[in-house]
Formats: C-alpha cells, sequence, structure tokens
C-alpha cells in the first residue's frame, strides 16, 4: 500500500529499512446505523429522503444520514429565529463566550474521536486529522471565544450587532474545521445559524451536534442539516436567513452570489484556487521541496489554497524537479488510519473522476507525467502523487483547479517573469515565495494579487489570521477582526 524505495537509492533501501504499520484504532467511535437532522437542540427525523456516507479508503457505508427536505430547513431557520430572538441575542458576550470556551474544550477532550472519524469519513491521513484539523478547530473556539465580550473594542465607536439567522454551506475537504471556522465567529457576535455540511462527509458535523447539546447550549443557537445541492439550495433562498457564508466551488459560489444579490443580502464566499509556488534560485531547496510537498499533498491536494502550480527559476529547474521527484518516491500511500500514511483516499469517485480527466487533458496537450512507483489498494478511491512537466500556460492544468495529489510545473527567467506568471489565474486565494531575499519576498508580496502569501513556508494557519481571496477565488474573510466584522452589521456611528 506504501511505498519506501527511491530511483536514486536511499538510506531506507540501503538498509532494508520497512514501516511497520501503525494503524490507529477505531473502537472509540460510534457510528450509529442511522443519522437524523439535528434541529432546536435534538435529533429528529427528515421528511425527506436518506443516503449513504462511506469510507473512501475502502468503499464502504458508514451510515445512513437523512437528507433534509425544504420543509426541514423551514424548521431549522424557524428554530434558529426562536432561539435567536429568546435567548442568544439577549444573553451578554461573556456568557456567549463561556458556551464556546466549552465546546473548545470539549473538542480537546474528544480530539482523538473526532480524528479517527473525520478519517474514516473523509479518507485525508489521521496524522493530518489529528495534528492540523482537530487542533486547529478548537483553537478557532477558543479564539472567537475571548471576542465574544470584547466586541466594541474590536470595534470602536461603531454600532453594531448580528445580522441574526445566518445560512452556512461547508465543504468535504475540511469537514469539522470549516464548521468550526463558520461556527465560531457567528456565535461569538451573537448570530444563530442553519448549518449544512458536504454530503460525503456529514458525520463529524453530527458529533459536534453531540458537543453541542452537552454542554447546553441554548436549543436553536446551531442547527444542522444534512444534505446535498437541493438542501442547500433550501438554505440559501430561505427568506428568513439573514446572512450567507459559502465554502465551496467557483461554480456553486456564483450561482449562490445570484441568490443574494437579488435580495441585497450579505455574503462572505471562500471559493477556489490555483496557487502559485515560486522557487527562486537562491532559495534552501530542501526546505523548498519541503513546502512544495506539504503545499500539494496534504489532504490529497483537497485544499483551496493548495500549491498546486510550481513557478521554479530556469537556473535551478532541472536539479529541483529532480530532488522534489526522488522526494516523492518515498511517499507512503495507503490505509488513512495508519499513522506511516502521507497521503490517503480521494474523497469521491466523483473527485477521483475530475482528477483523471484533467491529467490525461494535460498529458493530450503535450505535458509529461511523473507518478512514483507505489501500488495502490485495489479498494476504495487513490491517486498517486503526481507532477506534470513541460505545462504551457495554455494548458487546462495550468489554468483549471484540479483539487487533488497533482503538481503543474512551469520556468521562469526573471522576477517580473514569475509574477506575470503567478498572477495569470482568474483565481487570486493564496501563493508561496521562497528564496533568502527579503526584499524580493516583499516585492513580490506587494504585486501577488492573493489573499494570502506565505513567504518560505506554505499552509500555516491561525485563527488570528485572516483569510480570503480575491477575483474568482471569493470574497470576504475568515479569522481575525475582519471574519468577525463578516457576522455584524452596523447600525450606526461612523
Amino acid at each position: 500500500m506504501g511505498n519506501s524505495n527511491s530511483k536514486g537509492g536511499s538510506a531506507l533501501e540501503d538498509f532494508g529499512i520497512e514501516y511497520a504499520s501503525a494503524i490507529e484504532s477505531t473502537s472509540l467511535v460510534n457510528i450509529k446505523d442511522n443519522y437524523g437532522l439535528f434541529i432546536d437542540g435534538d435529533f429528529v427525523d427528515s421528511s425527506g429522503k436518506s443516503f449513504e456516507t462511506l469510507d473512501p479508503s475502502t468503499e464502504k457505508p458508514l451510515s445512513v444520514v437523512s437528507e433534509a427536505s425544504s420543509e426541514d430547513v423551514d424548521r431549522a431557520v424557524q428554530a434558529a429565529r426562536v432561539s435567536y430572538e429568546k435567548y442568544w441575542r439577549k444573553m451578554t458576550g461573556a456568557d456567549r463566550g463561556r458556551y464556546l470556551f466549552r465546546i473548545a474544550r470539549h473538542l480537546q477532550e474528544r480530539a482523538r474521536e473526532f480524528a479517527v472519524l473525520e478519517t474514516l469519513d473523509g479518507g485525508k491521513p489521521i496524522k493530518e486529522s489529528r495534528d492540523v484539523d482537530l487542533p486547529l478547530a478548537a483553537a478557532h473556539f477558543f479564539y472567537h471565544a475571548g471576542w465574544a465580550d470584547k466586541l466594541e473594542y474590536a470595534f470602536p465607536q461603531r454600532e453594531l450587532e448580528p445580522h441574526g439567522v445566518v445560512g452556512q454551506i461547508i465543504p468535504w475537504n475540511f469537514p469539522l474545521l470549516m464548521a468550526a471556522w463558520k461556527l465560531a465567529p457567528a456565535l461569538a457576535c451573537g448570530n444563530t445559524v442553519v448549518l449544512k455540511p458536504a454530503e460525503t462527509t456529514p458525520l463529524t458535523a453530527l458529533l459536534l451536534a453531540e458537543v453541542i447539546r452537552d454542554v447546553d447550549l441554548p436549543p436553536g443557537v446551531i442547527n444542522i442539516v444534512t444534505g446535498a445541492g437541493e438542501t442547500g439550495s433550501a438554505i440559501v433562498e430561505h427568506p428568513e436567513v439573514n446572512k450567507l457564508a459559502f465554502t465551496g466551488s467557483t461554480e456553486v459560489g456564483k450561482l449562490i452570489q445570484r441568490s443574494a444579490v437579488k435580495r441585497n443580502l450579505p455574503l462572505t464566499l471562500e471559493l477556489g484556487g490555483k496557487a502559485p509556488h515560486v522557487i527562486f534560485e537562491d532559495a534552501a531547496l530542501d526546505q523548498a521541496i519541503e513546502g512544495v510537498i506539504n503545499g500539494i499533498f496534504f489532504n490529497q491536494g483537497h485544499v483551496c489554497c493548495a500549491g498546486s502550480r510550481l513557478l521554479v527559476q530556469e537556473s535551478i529547474a532541472e536539479n529541483f524537479i529532480d530532488r522534489l521527484q526522488k522526494r516523492i518516491e518515498l511517499l507512503r500511500v495507503g490505509n488513512p488510519l495508519d499513522k506511516n500514511t502521507d497521503i490517503g483516499a480521494i474523497n469521491s469517485k466523483a473527485q477521483l473522476e475530475r482528477i483523471d480527466l484533467l491529467v490525461k487533458a494535460g498529458i493530450e496537450e503535450g505535458a509529461e507525467v511523473f507518478k512514483p512507483s507505489c501500488s495502490l489498494p485495489e479498494k476504495g478511491y487513490w491517486y498517486p502523487p503526481t507532477v506534470l512537466t513541460g505545462v504551457q500556460q495554455s494548458h487546462r492544468v495550468a489554468r483549471e483547479e484540479i483539487f487533488g495529489p497533482v503538481l503543474v510545473v512551469q520556468t521562469f527567467r526573471t522576477p517580473e517573469e514569475a509574477l506575470e506568471k503567478a498572477n495569470n489565474t482568474p483565481y487570486g486565494l493564496s501563493a508561496g515565495i521562497w528564496t533568502e531575499k527579503g526584499s524580493l519576498i516583499h516585492w513580490m508580496a506587494e504585486r501577488l494579487r492573493a489573499g494570502v502569501i506565505w513567504a518560505n513556508t506554505f499552509n500555516k494557519f491561525d485563527p488570528a489570521s485572516p483569510f480570503g481571496g480575491y477575483k474568482e477565488s471569493g470574497f470576504g474573510r475568515e479569522g481575525g477582526m475582519h471574519g468577525l466584522g463578516a457576522y455584524l452589521k452596523n447600525t450606526g456611528g461612523r
């Protein structure tokens, strides 16, 4: 299932060292046969249909989940409205903060359970669920809990109030973390929420519902409705939803924006990306290679801010790509529950087919493909880490978001050319720069059209730092004071 050999030879190969499996136990996780909707503080039956959620690494069903109809969404919105008027808007910021602190502590106490469930339902490696998703999710609740009673200091000389009922739709690549990104600021600012997780990864949101009930959050403050596009549309179109927040594809984001504009509804969108990862000739190459690996293969490339376009200076390109490919040979692809695994399963069959389609299109247009000599499991949805070289700006793989473990490579000669190629995209979510020259970092960062720019690192996040994009990557920010502002409306003051 994995691979520990390098074509160029390595210490692991020379000494015959093989990894022993280190499978995380699933005994802590109790997956129910069926899940209802979480409305008004309790699990209730759906008036609609139901659907299966699968383990993408085995294709085996995990559970049957209710699909919320428009009537169910209306029930959730009404519960949120009553709770907003009866409890949440009247509560002091300090008291709201106490509930957020409780949620954060419960996430920490049950972190292992949540991490295993996230890996089972989504396919990502357990070390990523355990070391990234869960700590960051808890940190977002902790951070926003601290702001709940300090909003007047965050926005001085303004008269602010919550929007009311907020509709939130989150994607399948970071199910629990995206829920925390959305819920924590909305609640801290005094809003109530109707949240829809992605249909392929609903289980950690439903486990979070148990935490919400355990911390005695007033009923109706958070309502969780599961389902696919029709359920999301019912939230978007509901006349009593006062604000919308969406993270997902650019295509769906545009549809939501059209609907919100018609009703003059406040909206934040965090959409797709095609991030440039720029490597200059004076970069620390070993560190840069690790940064590139993390930038594109973290979470199987299912990351909207993934460094999916490698721009490497021509003078070092051959050496850099050769060393990068040797490093990729050492990545382990396989069982996501194995603590040694670097790359887990693709989230769904549909996403696997899209990745394969775009890579084949790149090859047909003239790109050269590199894939490591690793074996893939027979069952499940898998795609090996892939590098496409000889890519031109006109190729589909250089323009379209692949959302998988696929890196496209282009070269440049001068900083000006690097900048031109980096900005030649309809997206503008993130970018990475590797160089020893501080002046060059500042020169590039000032001119890159991206919402988040990393220098000599990649994929570093903090709840206090705003995250968001430009152009077709959306608008609005999540995290930090900028993210808080999206969940408040100005009723007076400056």
